[in-house]
């Protein structure tokens, strides 16, 4: 059986899985904290929408030119 102080492959994949564990978990942690501080900022605008409808009547010349 091979010694665990040789196979520098392993030592270096379990290095940079334990970095980027490492780097992911202070990053969630100081996401956590600057939302906190910070006011909740909205998302949506509450702007009223503009809506227009176009009655169509059955009889219309418009109805017939377009069917």
């Amino acid at each position: 059986m091979s010694n665990w102080t040789s196979l520098w492959y392993v030592w270096l994949l379990l290095l940079t899985v334990f970095l980027l564990l490492l780097c992911g978990i202070t990053a969630s942690c100081i996401r956590f904290c600057c939302r906190k501080k910070r006011p909740p900022v909205e998302t949506f605008s509450r702007h009223p929408c503009d809506l227009t409808a176009i009655a169509i009547d059955s009889d219309s010349t418009a109805h017939s030119t377009v069917t």
